[in-house]
């Protein structure tokens, strides 16, 4: 219900503490709630190291189901290499496992929340926000009896940037919520688990650049599969389409999120006073307030040369990288040569999408086929947020196909 009551919300819209020196793993899970979103002053360089935990109840997950659940603080890792910490979410059924083998683990990326710091996902799954449309999906892998390993994505601590689109930062973070699952205490996960891989739309980003960076980045983790959706594969295909329109407030995340992925490209200095009022408003506003706050508007509209797509792409960084070429390095389906995946995965759209062009959506499944990927590939009639409702069943039941053993289909 929480689905179509944002889709109509949406249309109707469109129409008219201090910081905290971490060195070891948390040892229980008692955690005040704003240890788990404050920057430590120190992170491990072992990735997946929890740093803090606190039990809590996830209100808006669906269906009265007996599980524990945790916020996560825990380790991983930047695009430079460097230690981060990120928060995130762990849920594990109460019912016992019947599989084969111990409880399967879901690594899940949600789709775009926004940038506002009350729009991360753990702290709208525990109820303190309202804006999230993927507790049905949490609610099915719980369901089926799996836990759910659910980051937050990069950038959702205390002052700073969700680093939204940012793929290796976003990659590492749902490896490495894995990494930290079997950790948390009174999880019952073991470390040998399989492993799952999810996501949706930014999430279907964050997944696929999970399952590239696995074999090198985590070769300990038995992933056996990743499901992946609504794709943004090429981001200037994607920018070409937002700038301007009715969805236009995502590229204006995303122009934030990378920025802070990559903070020595040029931002402030190309703002003008709209420009600046623009990134307040993206930085404070969740999904529904992102959509309906920046509508229309343009990336020529913000800076003070009139700047196109095509003319900020020329701006240049002072490690030397211009804007373009740190979009090109976000693009999926290219190096696969390099990035060896040895497990199946399964890619879908909706055959309505009206925020992702289906042209670049397509191009990553025809990539991942080119290179012997085992792909799945499936088209829903839904537009892009019914999309990911209309998949979750099937999603649930393929993962489950793999962590059984069974053998996946390629649509190639």
């Amino acid at each position: 219900m929480k689905r179509f009551v944002l889709v109509t919300v949406l249309a109707a819209a469109l129409l008219g503490g201090g910081p905290v020196s971490v060195a070891s793993e948390a040892a229980t899970c008692t955690a005040a709630d704003a240890d788990i979103y404050t920057p430590p002053t120190t992170v491990p360089a072992t990735p997946g190291t929890v740093l803090a935990c606190r039990q809590v109840t996830l209100s808006q997950v669906p269906g009265n189901i007996p599980m524990s659940a945790w916020k996560v603080l825990y380790s991983s890792t930047d695009n430079q290499g460097r230690p981060v910490a990120v928060s995130g979410t762990l849920a594990v059924p109460m019912a016992p496992w019947t599989g084969t083998g111990t409880r399967p683990v879901v690594a899940f990326h949600p789709g775009t929340l926004g940038l506002g710091p009350q729009c991360a996902f753990s702290k709208q799954l525990a109820g303190a926000f309202q804006d999230e449309y993927e507790g049905d999906n949490i609610a099915a892998l719980l369901t089926a009896g799996y836990a759910v390993a659910a980051t937050d994505g990069p950038g959702y601590l205390d002052g700073q940037t969700h680093r939204y689109v940012a793929g290796t930062d976003s990659g590492h973070a749902l490896l490495d919520i894995a990494r930290a699952a079997p950790a948390v205490p009174g999880s019952g996960l073991s470390r040998q688990a399989r492993t799952g891989l999810w996501g949706y739309s930014e999430g279907g980003a964050a997944s696929l650049w999970a399952a590239q960076l696995a074999a090198g980045y985590a070769p300990e983790l038995n992933v056996v599969g990743d499901a992946s959706g609504g794709i943004p594969g090429d981001l200037k295909q994607v920018a070409a389409g937002l700038d301007g329109g009715a969805f236009s407030g995502f590229l204006a995340d995303a122009a934030l999120g990378i920025q802070a992925a990559y903070p020595t490209l040029p931002f402030d200095s190309l703002l003008n006073d709209q420009g600046k009022e623009a990134v307040k408003t993206a930085k404070s506003v969740c999904l529904v307030g992102t959509v309906t706050g920046l509508a229309g508007k343009s990336i020529k509209d913000f800076t003070t040369a009139g700047l196109t797509l095509d003319q900020l792409y020329q701006q240049r960084g002072t490690d030397g990288r211009t804007w373009g070429q740190v979009l090109d390095a976000q693009k999926l389906g290219v190096n696969l040569g390099t990035y060896r995946i040895a497990f199946p995965v399964l890619q879908y759209r909706g055959a309505l999408d009206e925020v992702i062009p289906t042209a670049t959506e397509d191009a990553v499944r025809t990539a991942y086929c080119a290179a012997g990927v085992k792909t799945g590939w499936k088209i829903y009639p839904g537009d892009h947020l019914l999309t990911d409702n209309q998949a979750v069943g099937d999603v649930v039941s393929w993962l489950g196909d793999r962590f059984a053993g069974r053998t996946a289909q390629s649509d190639c």
